[in-house]
């Protein structure tokens, strides 16, 4: 029997190039390893958008297309849109009497991202409870194995604790723990040399972005500040060019070269900014026209997302009716 493996996205916006490197890769890979299944987390993107609900419904469209352009096998691959899936949000009612208030206000991810969202007093409930969410989104698919990067992993932690609690409290092994899967590639920095891409900081390189635009986005990448002439000695760690070259460049050892080279000086950025590009577009050029073309075909690309929704409902379902019946909340004599 074929492993499970789950992961998504919260749609806020097109992908990006961090997303590329960082999951879509991975995706790529397990859909022929694993019976994989791709949530688009709407509802959790709404924790912390509420107020914005026509971003998250414009995002959904554009986040299944990159996953197509990109080469997700709908064959092989189940993608769905989590907000139409009642059992996940049933499961989480019920996984909500397992978990303490306590042991959610110190999850490390949660203080984290509360942090950088300056929440302070005002975190909304539903944001609080997410690590419970992705938890049933998890367990309810009876996955092995879930893609994060490695500030997602205390969110695998709790869910495992919850799992091994149900099982404990209910005397019946309904939900299997669960292991992280860690890319090769850390997080890419903005272009503007900061941790995160965000669009409202206008610092990613999106897959849809046009040849032109990337070029321009290449071209004001920061570098290293301090590399003012060309002759002068060059940073490379902490400097995002080499960050993603690193991540885009298979030729490791003339990439090698071309570190040495920037360090002792006598090469120029717009040399290096210019590799970039090259790897770059040739990554990018073929997800681009694949997009152009699924975009003239929008009913067919939904006819996807909504028969992968159907058939995560289905899967959704069965565990669920099993996590009722070891809880003896199933009334088989109602009906």
């Amino acid at each position: 029997m074929k492993k499970i493996a789950l992961t998504g996205d919260r749609p806020t916006g097109k992908l990006h190039i961090g997303h590329f490197v960082g999951s879509i890769q991975n995706r790529l890979k397990l859909q022929n390893e694993y019976t994989q299944y791709v949530m688009i987390a709407d509802a959790q993107a709404l924790t912390d958008h509420a107020e914005n609900p026509e971003l998250i419904q414009q995002s959904i469209k554009e986040v299944i297309l990159d996953y197509l352009a990109c080469g997700i096998d709908p064959d092989k691959t189940t993608i769905f849109i989590q907000s139409k899936i009642p059992a996940l949000f049933e499961l989480s009612f019920y996984f909500l009497n397992l978990v303490t208030w306590n042991r959610l206000k110190h999850n490390p991810t949660v203080k984290q991202e509360m942090i950088q969202k300056g929440y302070e007093d005002s975190v909304p409930a539903g944001f609080m409870v997410y690590p419970v969410s992705q938890a049933a989104d998890i367990l309810i698919f009876d996955a092995d194995v879930v893609p994060v990067g490695d500030d997602q992993l205390p969110m695998i932690e709790q869910t495992n604790e919850i799992a091994r609690h149900f099982n404990r409290i209910y005397k019946q092994n309904v939900f299997k723990e669960v292991k992280a899967l860690i890319p090769q590639v850390a997080r890419l920095p903005g272009t503007d040399g900061k941790a995160k891409m965000s669009k409202s900081l206008n610092n990613g390189i999106y897959l849809s972005d046009s040849m032109d635009v990337v070029a321009k986005k290449v071209k004001g990448m920061y570098t290293d500040p301090n590399h003012l002439r060309v002759e002068d000695p060059g940073q490379v760690i902490g400097n995002p060019v080499f960050t993603y070259l690193d991540a885009f460049d298979d030729d490791k050892e003339g990439l090698e070269a071309l570190k040495a080279h920037y360090m002792r000086g006598g090469l120029g950025d717009s040399i290096v900014k210019k590799r970039l590009l090259e790897k770059l577009e040739h990554i990018l050029m073929p997800i681009r026209h694949k997009r152009l073309e699924l975009e003239k075909n929008m009913d067919h690309v939904l006819q996807i997302l909504n028969k992968g929704t159907q058939k995560a409902q289905s899967a959704a379902c069965k565990k669920l009716n099993q996590a009722k019946e070891a809880m003896g909340i199933n009334y088989p004599y109602l009906s």
